[in-house]
């Protein structure tokens, strides 16, 4: 969730720092703050930008420079421990303040060791959990004089997740970093490292890259460093290279990262299925399943795990799956599932979908999955993330990065990405190549009838405007677009903290409706396909009780006007494929929706972007 920033090296150590919490600030924006050798501590409430102020007002009012030479730590902070407050702003220090220590992930015996400590002599500054691991490497520096020792010692002492940047104020070039559950990467430089958690903070200064793994400690300096487990056996790992550039992560001229990501769609879905259609054979070749090839053919059963946005994914993912694949498909939260009992056997798959790889619940049912022996997938969009490498194979998203919290052209992408998944599946079972060529046919359009959506921007922002005054909404769809109405539900909440609901259209009268009046609008996803008529029915229920209707419908279809207030017209497509141009109007009338109410649509409260806590 937080964003940590570490420095080592020749430059301009405060402005990295910076720059770098800038680039993470959607990771957490609840306060923020630094700390760099010999200049000393900064920490502030809100955004980096308020952090950035007090830096400048410090140079303004005293003779300190900016710091050149020195390592440092920063951390934007998205709360789970104590309120957003200077107070219980990173980096925390021990009683000495020699020790700063910025901190992502819970500590789960944070009590005990409070306790523990507290009665050793330590005094507490904080409400946090992050803040016993400084007092416990003070601890552990009275048995020894060596830094790394007692940061190990002080690891080994903590249960729940950890990503951690710390320094010694004796030791002003050398960072120690660590990884828990909680992602690290190290950026490998000339005479100087970078570390992060995420790589997005790295890419100005270098692509050279290594992702620590669970367990694994990094002790860096400008011009080395070293990399060892818990255990203090040394490890050796070879950089790897990313592959996406900086400015793939700037705005691009648009005034928020939603937008710009939303807009992205067309070259998203390019790029996630460039090399992988093959119009001959009706399918779709992916390089990241052919290790697992075999295995697949005797699978009998996926169950997709997710979170949130990427949750309502595999929900599509199930019908398409069924439908065309013939495999039975479960689709699980992965905040439940990893505490459910289910009963597997060998026939069984497990599917993980993240975009940041990274998602603590989703990442744990992987594992839990691996322990009990099944093969496990990914459809991950961050190269080099835990997922992707947990997993036994996988498929890239290739969708470049998203920085906006709310999941829009990643979303489109993990469901074309099902889509290719079930044809590769589907035409290795009972899907004909008739049937197989018309998919690939038509998976080979979508980018184009995305842009065609797209081109009515200005239309959506103005029906956006126009209910931007009701607080209450309902979002109906069946069939494939089921899930969809769910995930235009999360978009509108997410965004500009209304209720907003999902709900199956045919669950309607069963209870939903007894919500329906003037001032209670419903957004009907109503293609033509093969629930037409049912949902069609279910929008004159709704119409009978005096609600207003938005619909997203095909193009074409102007029976629809008679019966509902607005209408977003699609471009006519299959049924499997529906959702994946369904969704996109939804995600332009979010933000727009938010953007008419004054948010900050890229920075939503209490939301980070990629959730690596419980």
């Amino acid at each position: 969730m937080c964003g940590i920033v570490g420095y080592t090296g020749k430059q301009k150590t405060e402005e990295i720092l910076l720059n770098g919490l800038k680039a993470l600030e959607y990771r957490g924006y609840d306060s923020a703050g630094l700390f760099i050798a010999r200049s000393g501590v900064i920490k502030s409430v809100g955004a980096v930008d308020n952090l950035r102020r007090k830096v400048s007002k410090r140079h303004s009012e005293t003779t300190v420079g900016q710091s050149v030479g020195f390592a440092g730590i920063a951390h934007t902070r998205w709360a789970t421990h104590g309120v957003p407050s200077e107070r219980n702003a990173h980096p925390h220090s021990d009683c000495s303040q020699k020790v700063w220590l910025v901190h992502n992930g819970i500590i789960e015996n944070y009590r005990a060791l409070t306790e523990e400590l507290i009665h050793a002599g330590h005094v507490f500054h904080s409400d946090t959990d992050s803040e016993v691991l400084a007092h416990l490497i003070e601890e552990y520096l009275k048995k020894t004089d060596v830094f790394e020792k007692a940061v190990i010692a002080a690891l080994k002492r903590v249960s729940g997740t950890y990503g951690i940047a710390v320094m010694h104020t004796d030791e002003p070039e050398k960072i120690i970093t660590a990884r828990m559950g909680s992602p690290i990467v190290l950026g490998i430089g000339e005479d100087e490292h970078i570390i992060a958690s995420d790589p997005v903070a790295i890419l100005r200064h270098t692509r050279n890259v290594i992702y620590l793994e669970d367990g694994e400690v990094a002790v860096v300096t400008p011009s080395t460093y070293r990399i060892c487990t818990l255990d203090h056996t040394d490890l050796s790992r070879v950089p790897e290279e990313i592959s996406w550039d900086v400015t793939e992560a700037e705005r691009g001229g648009h005034p928020h990262f939603m937008l710009k990501e939303i807009m992205e769609g067309p070259d998203v879905l390019e790029n996630s299925a460039r090399g992988r259609l093959v119009f001959d054979d009706g399918t779709a070749k992916l390089g990241g399943l052919m290790d697992v090839a075999e295995k697949l053919k005797k699978i009998r059963r996926i169950i997709i795990v997710g979170c949130g946005s990427a949750y309502y994914a595999g929900l599509v993912g199930k019908y398409m799956l069924e439908e065309y694949a013939g495999i039975s498909v479960e689709a699980e939260i992965g905040s439940e599932f990893r505490y459910r009992k289910m009963v597997f056997d060998t026939e069984t798959a497990i599917l993980a979908i993240s975009q940041s790889g990274e998602t603590a619940d989703t990442l744990a049912s992987v594992k839990e999955a691996k322990r009990k022996g099944l093969l496990t997938l990914g459809i991950v969009n961050t190269v080099g993330s835990t997922i992707a490498r947990e997993s036994d194979a996988g498929v890239y998203n290739h969708a470049g990065p998203e920085i906006g919290v709310a999941s829009t052209k990643a979303f489109i992408s993990q469901l074309e990405v099902l889509a290719l998944l079930t044809l590769t599946i589907g035409r290795t079972r009972g899907m004909s190549l008739e049937e197989g060529v018309r998919l690939v046919k038509e998976l080979h359009t979508l980018p184009q009838k995305v842009r065609q959506i797209l081109n009515s921007h200005n239309y959506v922002r103005e029906i956006a405007k126009k209910y931007s005054s009701y607080d209450n909404f309902l979002y109906i769809g069946r069939k494939y677009n089921f899930p969809i109405s769910y995930e235009g539900a999360l978009k509108l909440k997410e965004v500009s903290y209304i209720h907003a609901e999902g709900y199956g259209a045919g669950e309607m009268k069963h209870g939903p409706i007894a919500m329906i009046d003037e001032q209670f609008p419903t957004v009907a996803i109503v293609p033509k396909d093969s629930v037409y008529e049912k949902t069609i029915s279910n929008i004159e229920e709704i119409r009978a009780r005096r609600g207003p209707v938005l619909a997203i419908a095909t193009e074409g279809d102007f029976g629809i006007r008679r019966i509902v207030d607005d209408v977003i017209y699609i471009p006519a497509i299959s049924e499997m494929l529906s959702p994946i141009l369904s969704v996109v109007p939804l995600q332009l009338f979010a933000y727009y929706f938010g953007v008419a109410r004054k948010y900050n649509v890229d920075k939503p409260r209490n939301l980070a972007k990629s959730v690596t806590v419980e």
